[in-house]
């Protein structure tokens, strides 16, 4: 790799509903490969070490762990610290009588933050909590990262406010389904958004999708990397087999080149005499 550049990681798998220990060791395994292979940030699927399609509150009460002592995030943390890699990992975080569809960020220090999924899909409703923490920014040493998980993506607003915030990547677990009425022969509508979003807000999206039938549940797999001009770097991955995607690239270079030409640049174009600079939120911007 040359000087400043990051190499990402992908592991797209299959969770099994309930089998926590079994998840988290698959996961581990496939943590282990892409930090032999050099990876330096290595994401992992939606709710990997639960599994998705809950039956009852009292399963997904079952499932669930703390942030700070559950099981799962021990043993993340105790191997971000062995390989000296940075996780993002979807979880089924509890916080007191409430539940969370949660992803963690760790490095090889701990625990970096937590973020709780903004925008519920479904059934997700019936068990979770919304998210409480706003769109939080992690610092690390390869740049400034933001989290998304699944049916965030669907919202233009969630990956602006990560950009505003000054997030070179954006690392998205996700449980992606198939959308009604996706024709043959074109990207998933997925993948079209992390594409999407990529661009106009010129910042990498690193997205790790699971794979495999749940209860019923289809997943669709096709992970992705994109760079900060909207381009796939790795993947989209197989729509039906574990697999991991790697990409290297400079996360700079997406703050570098958020000029189109000499005179549009996608952050100062933006019209704040119609709407809001930070689109009503309390969130502090942090671009340049």
């Amino acid at each position: 790799m040359t000087e400043g550049s990051t190499q990402i990681s992908c592991a797209q798998f299959e969770p099994r509903i309930g089998e926590l220990e079994k998840n988290v060791a698959t996961s581990l395994s496939l943590i282990a490969s892409a930090a032999d292979s050099g990876s330096d940030l290595i994401v992992l699927p939606e709710l990997c070490n639960s599994g998705y399609v809950l039956a009852s509150r009292q399963e997904a009460f079952e499932l669930s762990e703390d942030a700070a002592t559950g099981p799962s995030i021990a043993a993340w943390v105790k191997a971000a610290a062995e390989r000296n890699v940075y996780l993002v990992a979807g979880f089924l975080e509890r916080d007191g009588v409430r539940l969370y569809n949660s992803a963690i960020v760790v490095g090889p220090d701990g625990p970096v933050g937590t973020y709780r999924k903004n925008h519920l899909w479904d059934a997700e409703a019936l068990y979770f909590e919304r998210g409480d923490l706003g769109f939080p920014v992690f610092h690390t040493p390869f740049g400034r990262l933001g989290v998304l998980i699944c049916y965030d993506g669907w919202f233009p607003e969630a990956w602006r406010l990560l950009a505003l915030q000054g997030a070179d990547i954006v690392c998205v677990p996700t449980n992606w389904v198939p959308m009604e009425k996706q024709p043959d022969g074109l990207p998933a509508m997925a993948n079209v958004l992390c594409m999407g979003a990529a661009h106009s807000n010129s910042m990498v999206v690193a997205a790790c999708d699971r794979v495999g039938t749940e209860r019923g549940q289809t997943f669709i797999g096709q992970s992705l990397i994109v760079d900060h001009n909207g381009w796939p770097i790795a993947g989209p991955a197989s729509h039906c087999e574990t697999e991991t995607i790697t990409a290297v690239c400079d996360l700079s270079q997406a703050r570098r080149q958020r000029n189109w030409n000499s005179f549009n640049q996608v952050m100062r174009d933006r019209r704040t005499d119609l709407y809001g600079e930070m689109l009503g939120t309390t969130a502090r911007p942090n671009w340049y």
